[in-house]
């Protein structure tokens, strides 16, 4: 049961919806340590009732486009479903590579996904030899249904005729909710071999180790899994007013629930006090488990929560935040944006009516 706490993207209130929890399995590739201390501080926090899991809203599911209705995709999707950025029903993540002669093939070039220009399709067989990429370089990513998913990364800059380089965030609404879940994981399976090809230990070349997602050092043994940076975020509720904050560095200059990464040996629930204590110099209590969300930008996994406002004034760290303040329900709220993240799902699961 805790590992479905662990791994789920929301949980859904079995007395509206008639279902349990949804779980997915980005979180399954999480290296063992890192693995171990998050989930040994969820259970701390959920056996001292420090900790607790709250719904989440669900919005309508995007529209296939046509390139994707082939056989062998599940599709599965209930009648709501959220369009938060996630692993879709019916993945499963593999480790060893596959030959299929269809496969979703995901190529990356700094940090940037190739897709063709007037379709945003994904490149098939001949675009794919133009960029000269060894049939060893592509990594498994895992099955969509039957649909065999793969990706690598090059380092030519020049994409094939009718072909072009995207951030994965412009293509926020362009695609498939399910295909973009797809997309974030392959990423990071990119980068990782990408920026691991070479050991940082001795400087020798790495190999994949065998029956694991895992690179190892056939010279000093070194060991290096995907990289997941774990970050909090947590939304701050005093009285009907919530905090939010625009961070000093945000291009979006949009007022957001506050967030930060975890330090070396500290748990979620620190990090959260250590954050809120920085950033506007409050103290809160009563934390509650929102949700969490794989972030593939590069690599982050955000574990988010509500908290209730204890004491203190409003005082911003001018590095970090440009403004903060308390939006109650007769503010002016911050404008509503799709729920591709799980910071707007929070924002919106305590928005007002006509807020």
């Amino acid at each position: 049961m805790l590992e479905e706490h662990f791994n789920c993207v929301m949980v859904k209130s079995a007395s509206s919806l008639g279902q349990g929890l949804r779980v997915h399995e980005s979180a399954r590739q999480l290296c063992c340590t890192q693995r171990q201390i998050i989930t040994k501080t969820v259970a701390t926090l959920l056996q001292s009732r420090k900790l607790s899991i709250v719904p989440a809203p669900m919005v309508e599911p995007r529209a296939w486009p046509p390139y994707l209705r082939k056989p062998g995709i599940i599709d599965a999707t209930p009648l709501f479903e959220s369009a938060m950025l996630q692993t879709p029903t019916g993945f499963t993540p593999l480790i060893r590579s596959e030959v299929h002669a269809d496969p979703l093939t995901f190529i990356f070039h700094d940090k940037r996904i190739l897709v063709r220009e007037h379709d945003q399709a994904l490149p098939d067989a001949a675009a794919l030899a133009l960029l000269d990429i060894a049939p060893h370089g592509l990594r498994p990513v895992g099955l969509w249904g039957t649909r065999y998913a793969q990706t690598s990364w090059t380092e030519t800059d020049a994409a094939p005729p009718g072909y072009e380089w995207r951030g994965l965030r412009s293509l926020f609404g362009a695609l498939p909710d399910d295909l973009l879940g797809v997309a974030g994981r392959a990423a990071q399976i990119a980068e990782w071999a990408r920026t691991h090809r070479f050991c940082g230990n001795c400087g020798k070349r790495m190999v994949q180790a065998e029956g694991e997602r895992c690179m190892t050092c056939p010279h000093c043994g070194h060991l290096a899994y995907p990289r997941i940076s774990p970050a909090m975020m947590v939304l701050i509720r005093k009285g009907d007013a919530v905090l939010l904050a625009m961070h000093a560095i945000s291009p979006a200059k949009r007022y957001t629930p506050l967030a930060g990464f975890l330090e070396a040996g500290e748990s979620i629930e620190e990090a959260v006090h250590r954050e809120v204590m920085e950033e506007v110099g409050l103290r809160v209590h009563n934390l509650q488990y929102f949700s969490s969300q794989s972030w593939p930008f590069p690599h982050s996994l955000m574990i988010a929560f509500t908290a209730d406002y204890l004491d203190g004034e409003i005082r911003v760290d001018a590095n970090e935040i440009a403004d903060a303040r308390w939006f109650g329900p007769d503010d002016v709220w911050p404008e509503k944006v799709a729920h591709v993240s799980v910071s707007a799902m929070l924002v919106d699961a305590h928005r007002p009516p006509g807020r």
